[in-house]
């Protein structure tokens, strides 16, 4: 579950709320969130869909989605696919 709180100035804060979800899914969808409360709505969709692709892709996934690589080897590929797009 995630949390995302607003305030009257505007400011917004997501977190994860800790349950049972993924390390690495409940890392990346607040930060995806946080991009969208200031309308970058376009720059979430695409790190959303690349995050999606790469785990699809199945090269790079880390142990909480059932592969062997680090957190590190797995966020370069993300970026990577980010750069090649």
């Amino acid at each position: 579950m995630h949390n995302c709180s607003i305030g009257e100035d505007g400011a917004a804060l997501a977190e994860v709320v800790h349950d049972s979800m993924h390390d690495l899914t409940g890392n990346v969808i607040p930060k995806i969130k946080m991009l969208r409360h200031p309308k970058l709505n376009e720059k979430a969709e695409q790190i959303h869909k690349t995050v999606v692709d790469t785990v699809a892709e199945g090269k790079h996934r880390t142990v909480d989605l059932g592969g062997t690589s680090t957190t590190t080897e797995f966020t370069n590929s993300i970026c990577d696919h980010l750069l090649n797009q």
